[in-house]
This record gives C-alpha cells, structure tokens and sequence, in this order.
C-alpha cells in the first residue's frame, strides 16, 4: 500500500536561492495542497499544466505561511503518471522546510523515500529501469559529453537497443519452441546453424555495447587521475593549471604537500578526478609519510598516471625507483619547469619510460597544458565520435548484466557447434534474453528495485 500514498519532498537543494519547489504526487495531491492554499480559484477545478499565483495559509492559525506559484499537473501526463503538484517558494532554508512541514501536515501525505518519485515513474511504466539510473546520471554529470550520454539513456536510446535484442532472442526461442511442440506443422526447421548465425548477430551487438562500458564509466564516474613525482617537482603547480584556482600550497620547499587533495576538472569533455599526491620519497616526518603512504594508495586506484619530472634536474634514482611503481599503469609522463635551465636528458627519460607519451611544460608561463589536455582525451576517447554517435554503457550493474549475458549466449553457440539437441541450446539463449531483461527492469527483484532507487537524493 506504500506506493499508494501521497508523498511530498523538497526537489531543489538546500540553500539560499531565488526559488525552491516542494513536489508532492499521488491521489490527494491536488486535495492536499488545496486545504492550505488561497489563491483566485481552488486548485480542484483549475485545467491541468496551469500555474497560479497565491499564498499557503495554515488552517489552523490561518497565519500566512508563503506566498506562492502552485503548478497542477494531472495524471496520466505527469512524470509520476500520479497528480503532481509543484509548490514553488522563495528559495530560504526556513521558507522551504515551512511549506514542507505545512504539507506534511495534511491528511494521507508523508515525506518521500530518496528517489521515491522516479521509483513510481518506473513502477507506473512511464520509464524502464536504465532510464530510471540515467536520470541520477544526469543530475550527477559534470561535463557536456556525460550529460549528452545521460540523455540519450533517459531517451531509451540503450533500452530500444536492449529491446531489439531481446527480440531476436524471442522470435529463435519461440522457433525452437514451434518445432518441439508442433513438428507437425511445416514450420521453418530450427536448426543448429540457425540458431548460431542468430546467436552471432547478438553477440556481436552485445561486444559493441561492452567495448564502449571503458569509456561509459569514465563519463560517468570520472578518470582517475593521480599526479605522482618528486617532491618540488610542481605537481600542486600542475594541478592548480588545471583547475585554474590555487588549490594547494606551491612552496620551493619540498614536502609541502602533506596529503592527498582531489578536484573534478573538465578536460576536453572527459571529467578528470585529479588527485595531488604528496611528493613520494623517503622522510623520517611522521606526518609527511602518512601523506605518502596515502599516495601510494592512490596511485593503485588510479586509471590515469601524471608523472612529473623536473626540466631543471637530471634524472635521479628516486625518479627511476618511483618509475617501477606505475609501469602496469596508464601514464603520461610531463616534464615541467621547461622555463628554467635543462638538465634533464630527455633521451634517458625514453629510455626510462619507454613509448609513453612525453609532454614538456612549464606551469608559469602555461606552456604544454593544450598538448596534455589532447593527450589525456586521445588517450582514453580516440578519434572524433561523439557521445550521440554511440550507445554508451556507463553503469556498473548493466556492463555486469551484459558480461553474464555474453557468457550465457556463448554457452548457447559452443553447445549448437557441438550438435547438441536444440531445447537444451534454447536453456541458454532463454538465460541470456532474461539477463538483458535485467538491465531494463523487466525481471528484476523487489530488493534490488529498492536498493536502485535508495541511492537517489530526496525529491527525486
């Protein structure tokens, strides 16, 4: 009966602003909200999509609470497919949590779960499971190309193609099925070979969606980036470029970054996690070696290494030893300081790091900063496509459903090579459509439903 009642919650955040919304939707919405407002007319007989202008008045007191725009938007043509209505206040934290309290106090209403009312957008049919995710994807976006690619999901790009596959998965199990039930009738014969050249075209479909899930996660989620070197080598230099703000304290004293400092910077569309890592050396300063042995640890959860190296100073073994930490990972090396004296051999650094890429620059005059920020975004999105051109695969959940669906399809072409009996291949091709039905919500367990939508902020 929970998802039957009428539920209210702030949608905007928390904050001082212009204007904040409490968003309330079910069967008493509309009622609810009329019992405390006093505008020109009552909100029960006002058309559908209308906003009015009036003030919230508890019933009470009758004290003026708020002075108000109220939208009213009837089921079905609603985001909920419930009776929404859209209180919009002046934007104070006492304003809002006010009407919220008002609202709360009215009959057959309570506060919303976090994500309760895309939860109802997806129980009442208006949106599939991965439109659902795409919406948290889109509010959490921090760049241009994962907001486009949070769009095309929420549109249902990668559930039509999901769909389609599923289709095809259908029409060669409802074939199998014809011709185990009813091999009387002149059906077309279900055959091994047919039911791999069938298996193949989804195979194929499913391998394009994983080979984007590496790119998917990085707009999703952000790339990893740990700047590593010497100490004094301007990685907290490097970092404030990027950001161009002064993050962290740039001192000629080495050790002055203590620990690990993080920011989210927009790099050519891809969405960089820097972290600032405390020069990595040895030291007897308690301090400065926990800020190292958190470095450390970063460096190992990074999917992108900066290693800096000083223009101004030869090669030395510390560089070499830090060198052999990261070599099983993505790096781009960059030799700083090029405003200064060269010291280094840049001919002992290729042959230290080999055909990773090698940037020169120089954080005071800004030299190098395009050429790394391309060579970030050629590292990891090759060529020029962009995010519309391709069905990403960003969520976690989904790459995992997909793996466990290739699998099963696998299973299902290996037993059909090996002229095993058509029902048993069909256990397999039936796993791997209820794998893919997965990701769009159409088999999927009440738990796991929950535990999606907990993950949403409250009023959305």
């Amino acid at each position: 009966m929970k998802e039957l009642d009428t539920i209210a919650a702030i949608s905007t955040p928390m904050g001082e602003g212009a204007i904040a919304i409490v968003r309330v939707s079910g069967t008493e919405a509309v009622a609810a909200v009329d019992a405390i407002y006093k505008g020109k007319e009552k909100l029960r007989n006002v058309p559908t999509h209308t906003i009015h202008y009036g003030h919230l008045v508890n019933p009470e007191t009758k004290e003026t609470v708020e002075e108000v725009m109220v939208s009213v938007m009837r089921a079905p043509r609603t985001f909920t497919r419930e009776d929404i209505v859209e209180i919009n206040c002046h934007g104070g934290i006492v304003s809002v949590n006010r009407v919220l309290e008002l609202v709360l106090e009215q009959k057959d209403v309570r506060l919303a779960e976090p994500g309760e009312f895309t939860k109802r957008a997806f129980l009442n049919g208006r949106i599939d499971l991965s439109q659902a995710e795409a919406v948290m994807d889109l509010i959490r976006a921090k760049t241009d190309r994962a907001m486009n690619v949070a769009l095309t999901q929420m549109e249902g790009k990668l559930s039509r193609l999901i769909q389609s596959l599923r289709q095809e998965l259908i029409e060669t199990i409802a074939s199998v099925e014809v011709n185990i039930d009813y091999p009387e009738y002149d059906a077309e014969e279900m055959t091994n070979q047919l039911i791999l050249e069938k298996a193949s075209l989804v195979m194929g479909q499913l391998d394009a969606l994983l080979q984007t899930a590496k790119q998917g996660k990085i707009l999703r989620e952000g790339l990893k980036t740990a700047i590593i070197g010497r100490p004094n080598v301007g990685k907290s230099s490097l970092l404030n470029n990027f950001v161009h703000e002064n993050k962290a304290i740039v001192t000629d004293i080495p050790g002055t970054t203590r620990d690990v400092i993080e920011e989210y910077v927009n790099v050519r569309g891809v969405p960089l996690q820097l972290i600032d890592t405390a020069g990595i050396r040895e030291t007897e300063d308690v301090v400065e070696k926990i800020g190292v042995e958190r470095s450390k640890q970063k460096v190992k959860e990074a999917d992108l290494v900066l290693f800096v190296v000083n223009y101004n100073e030869p090669l030395t073994e510390e560089d070499k030893s830090l060198f052999e930490t990261i070599e099983d990972r993505e790096t781009i090396v960059v030799v700083n300081k090029t405003d200064l004296e060269q010291k280094i051999s840049l001919e002992a650094l290729r042959a230290l790091v080999g055909n990773r890429t090698i940037i020169t620059t120089s954080m005071v005059t800004e030299q190098g900063m395009d050429e790394l920020e391309q060579a970030i975004r050629t590292l990891f999105f090759k060529g020029e496509v962009e995010a519309g051109d391709l069905t990403y695969v960003s969520n976690a959940r989904h790459v995992a459903l997909l793996k466990q669906a290739k699998a099963a399809l696998q299973e299902a072409m290996n037993a059909s090579e090996a002229g095993m009996p058509i029902d048993l291949v069909q256990i397999d091709i039936t796993r791997t459509w209820q794998l893919l039905g997965e990701i769009i919500g159409d088999a999927v367990s009440e738990d796991l439903i929950n535990q999606l939508f907990s993950q949403f902020c409250l009023g959305k």
